[in-house]
């Protein structure tokens, strides 16, 4: 029986674990935080899919234009076989939620046609939605349910608040993870090892490099710090997806863009409605191009603000515009009232704030990673599917469908471990990162971090500045190196989560050098075109990194998809 340990427990680690489980695996579930600590729970917008052959789907949809809106959004840095394979597989996806129990929203109750909102960039209305503005709530609640009655089933081993602090690769292949658990007050306990066959990283994204996101506080870029830690690829992590509407306040709360879908709009101090002199597509324009500009407004403003006004979305007959916003988007109306905001009436202040990581660590369409053994899905992985700059959405469908692809894998334990796609002639051969060894560096601080972050590769970059976060953090993670010295390890999980984000934040830094062109999500100043020639991924490995890097087998074409 095959031994598979998932690290991460959001839709993409649950997709994996219970597929795995159901299949017949050994699945042990690690996460350092309690089961439902998850990005996934906070997602407010809903999950794009193509529901077109399902009972109530949209009959407007098509595979073809799902996969068009999503590679004009990812600007030329999608793959295109494997964003046609999640769209295809997304009618799948559904129907497995659904069957684990989360009740999307419906017109007139069961059987009746799935409420489906339009977001920016979709030609369609195609989002599906679960309690208003809480899909992401509704199918962390369904999954987590789920695996728990597997773990009290003896189905599933779970691990909740115990740190993944490697994995450790013997030989060519993965073997295992050593793992601490996570103490009253942050503190680690005694480092144990964990064996398992294949480990699966869900470790979410690392909004917590910004002073300023929506992510939650786990996100600090576990996954992919232990992915390049342990010789694997990353790639495209210059692209991070700054969302446009967040609560210009403490917390950084999330005004979902589902309410622009519905008729909102953006209005600069004066009330100009600025967003239809930048594009029109208006306030339904990609991400990229409404953050720039929110930021930009916010930038030259006298109060510093821009706002979003509800007052133009469409109230249906019977009910008042406070009635139609609470009952559409019950969580935000109530973290406005709680504000002292009637967004009915009131202008609310919004800006942008770091949401969504398009890079991350390389894999297949399977969920594959260079090193035999380890796989990833979810934000911490870069399958093709979001490029540049990710279409509204898609991240809650590409989780669930890489995840069940995963998990359905692993539970075969003649399937092969050591198959990598074969290079394309666009494929980059991957970069070193440069060795840290400087001695200078002011004092550390999760602050500090997030400062020089925000600063030298936030919404605009430039090539000074993205220089000097460079010298900044590599200066800290000189001086917080402690391979020689095992005293020195980490001691609490705020210490280890530290390292792991200078580990990320380094190399983000390095991609957005290395990237002298504006393109998605990274906006270069001093580079402001877009250059066709770069239209190719940035890879890179850990400094002295040994990646393993199999040659094509005869399980290559039964692996396709």
């Amino acid at each position: 029986m095959t031994d598979v340990l998932v690290i991460g427990t959001g839709v993409a680690g649950l997709s994996a674990a219970l597929s795995a489980a159901e299949a017949g695996a050994r699945v042990t579930v690690v996460t350092k935080a309690a089961l439902d600590h998850t990005a996934t729970d906070r997602a407010q917008g809903g999950m794009a899919a193509m529901t077109g052959p399902l009972p109530g789907g949209q009959p407007k949809d098509s595979v073809r234009l799902h996969v068009q809106d999503t590679l004009v959004a990812g600007a030329a840095l999608c793959d295109p076989s494997v964003v046609d394979g999640v769209v295809r597989d997304s009618a799948a996806a559904v129907r497995d939620l659904t069957g684990r129990g989360v009740a999307f929203d419906r017109v007139a109750g069961p059987d009746s046609p799935w409420v489906q909102g339009l977001e920016a960039a979709h030609s369609v209305s195609r989002i599906l939605h679960a309690g208003g503005d809480a899909t992401g709530h509704a199918i962390q609640e369904a999954l987590s349910a789920r695996t728990r009655e597997m773990a009290h089933g003896g189905h599933i081993r779970l691990r909740e608040y115990t740190l993944v602090t490697d994995v450790i690769v013997a030989g060519d292949r993965v073997v295992g993870c050593t793992v601490r658990p996570v103490l009253h007050g942050g503190e680690l306990g005694g480092e144990e090892f964990l064996p398992a066959d294949h480990v699966v990283l869900a470790t979410g994204g690392a909004g917590q490099l910004y002073p300023w996101t929506t992510n939650p506080p786990v996100a600090t870029g576990d996954g992919i710090a232990l992915a390049l830690r342990a010789g694997a690829e990353v790639r495209d992590l210059e692209f991070f997806q700054f969302h446009p509407t967040t609560l210009a306040a403490p917390g950084s709360f999330l005004i979902s863009e589902a309410v622009r879908g519905e008729g909102a709009v953006l209005r600069d101090q004066h009330g100009h409605r600025f967003m239809t002199d930048v594009d029109p597509r208006a306030e339904l324009a990609p991400r990229d191009v409404v953050a720039r500009a929110v930021f930009a407004v916010r930038t030259a403003s006298d109060d510093g603000a821009a706002y979003l006004d509800c007052s133009t979305v469409p109230v249906p007959s019977g009910l008042t515009r406070t009635e139609f916003l609470a009952r559409r988007f019950p969580s935000i109306h109530a973290e406005l009232s709680r504000r002292g905001i009637d967004w009915s009436t009131e202008w609310v202040p919004v800006s942008p704030a770091a949401h969504y990581l398009m890079g991350g660590i390389a894999t297949n369409a399977l969920g594959r990673t260079a090193v035999p053994g380890l796989w990833a899905a979810g934000e911490c992985a870069r399958t093709g599917m979001h490029g540049a700059n990710r279409l509204a959405s898609n991240s809650l469908l590409e989780a669930a469908v890489l995840g069940r692809r995963a998990g359905e894998l692993l539970a075969d334990p003649g399937a092969p471990s050591d198959v990598w796609p074969v290079a394309r002639g666009t494929d980059p051969e991957p970069r070193e990162l440069p060795y840290c060894d400087s001695t200078t560096a002011e004092s550390f601080s999760r602050a500090a971090l997030q400062r020089t972050m925000w600063q030298g590769a936030g919404v605009f970059r430039t090539a000074e500045a993205l220089e000097r976060a460079k010298a900044g953090l590599e200066g800290w993670l000189a001086a917080s190196s402690y391979e020689e010295d095992t005293a020195a390890a980490p001691g609490t999980l705020a210490e280890a989560e530290d390292r792991n984000l200078l580990t990320v934040g380094h190399a983000l830094v390095c991609a957005s050098l290395a990237r002298a062109e504006s393109r998605g999500a990274h906006q270069r100043v001093d580079h402001p075109a877009t250059d066709p020639r770069l239209a190719t991924s940035t890879a890179w490995i850990a400094s002295g990194s040994a990646a393993p890097t199999p040659e094509r087998t005869d399980h290559a074409d039964s692996l396709s998809r």
